[in-house]
């Protein structure tokens, strides 16, 4: 691997014989294309081999043991989340809380910050693009606490409404939560805008780093959000850890989300005082060897430079949609003008989405079709589905025009 995180340039080949799965053959002659990785990541060779090193050479349990082994995966788990913190610029580790994914962090805050802190009648915002992540635990604490939910709309140009946003602000809310950017249309939000008008209102700001942190620098810190969540398995790393960094007064005002082992600081027949942070949100035996491989994604992030991902992706994704353009009937959703992620959602004609997802992956293209956890954000726009590719530090401008080619095939078999 070449050092490129000096200059604002991706050797993408280089890259790719890293991630051994795109190596692979579907069947004889057809390789991989793989433009999921909205929904998943691939994983580098370097995260795998940290992930197997500590089965085969240190399995141990943390924080518990002080033989050798019980030492070494501690220190390798405390080192991943002080990359971790200083990857987001979280002014201290103990503000990095391990989860599972995007959504367990979501629940977390709703389960302890809300339930502690918000009251009948008090009003939540959200956007009318969010993943159901950060939808379905607002919907359970609404029903439970009888709260108001409102939505900042989204236009047909994919982009939030902001003055209706403001507007929405005179209710004083208490929580404005929402995603960073859109799985479905690609759209960068204007968190610190965003954030600043929260904090101007009265209300805490959470933000769904899902689909930014893998693909750009966030700063919680530039940002002054109070709550940042985020998976690892979309950002080269294993599936099965996440990561909730909190405002350290807002996580030491908030009670332990789940009880048991590691948790706690003393245990009484009929008390208990729980740990400090991080470890009050960490109950039970954590995914160690999945956050130490977090660590070793993060490493290989920052090798790369977030910079030179950052503008890689916006060359394939500009690339892309002048290039889907040209399929007759197809349809992208999503911002036209300015920065987007490196998603494209479209239609084709009256085809249905899982079909072209199916006839594409004969041609070795892996593509996502569905609402994709947004079905809210579909219905605003008389769809029950898209197709959706999705690209990443790994893609290239010859697997977008594979992708075209192949969409022409797929009209072709529906003789369109």
């Amino acid at each position: 691997m070449t050092n490129e995180s000096k200059v604002d340039f991706l050797d993408v080949s280089q890259i790719r014989e890293d991630f051994p799965v795109l190596k692979r053959e579907l069947k004889p002659g057809v390789p991989l294309v793989y433009l999921d990785s909205t929904a998943t990541s691939q994983k580098p060779s370097s995260v795998l081999l940290v992930m197997d090193d500590f089965y085969r050479r240190y399995n141990a349990n943390i924080h518990r043991g002080i033989h050798t082994l019980a030492e070494e995966a501690t220190a390798q788990y405390e080192s991943a989340r002080d990359r971790i913190a200083k990857f987001i610029g979280s002014p201290s580790a103990s503000q990095i809380i391990f989860t599972r994914n995007t959504t367990e962090s979501i629940n977390l805050i709703a389960y302890s910050w809300g339930r502690t802190f918000l009251q009948n009648g008090d009003t939540i915002i959200l956007t009318e693009m969010e993943h159901h992540s950060n939808l379905v635990p607002w919907h359970m604490l609404a029903a439970e606490r009888n709260l108001r939910l409102e939505f900042i709309p989204v236009g047909e140009d994919g982009l939030l409404d902001l003055r209706i946003y403001k507007n929405l602000l005179d209710l004083r809310p208490k929580l404005v939560s929402f995603t960073h950017m859109s799985n479905v249309l690609g759209t960068i939000n204007p968190a610190r805008e965003i954030i600043q008008l929260a904090h101007e209102a009265g209300a805490i700001a959470l933000l769904d780093g899902a689909q930014s942190v893998p693909h750009f620098s966030v700063n919680v810190q530039d940002l002054d959000v109070d709550f940042l969540a985020f998976s690892g398995h979309k950002m080269c790393g294993p599936s099965g850890i996440g990561v909730l960094y909190g405002r350290k007064n807002l996580l030491q005002s908030m009670p332990p989300f789940l009880g048991g082992g590691d948790m706690i600081k003393k245990v009484h027949l009929r008390s208990f005082a729980p740990n400090e942070l991080p470890y009050k949100f960490e109950a039970g035996t954590p995914a160690i060897a999945e956050a130490i491989g977090l660590g070793a994604a993060v490493e290989y992030l920052e090798r790369l430079g977030m910079k030179a991902i950052a503008r890689h992706e916006q060359s394939i994704i500009n690339y892309a949609l002048e290039r889907l353009e040209e399929v007759p009937g197809l349809r992208i959703f999503g911002p036209t003008n300015g920065d987007r992620g490196g998603v494209a959602s479209f239609t084709l004609g009256g085809i249905h989405p899982h079909d072209i997802s199916q006839i594409l992956d004969t041609q070795g293209i892996a593509i996502r079709a569905g609402h994709h956890c947004a079905m809210p954000l579909h219905e605003k726009f008389n769809l029950t589905a898209t197709a959706r590719a999705s690209f990443y530090l790994y893609n290239t401008s010859e697997e977008v025009d594979h992708l075209v080619t192949s969409l022409y095939k797929v009209i072709e078999v529906f003789g369109l």
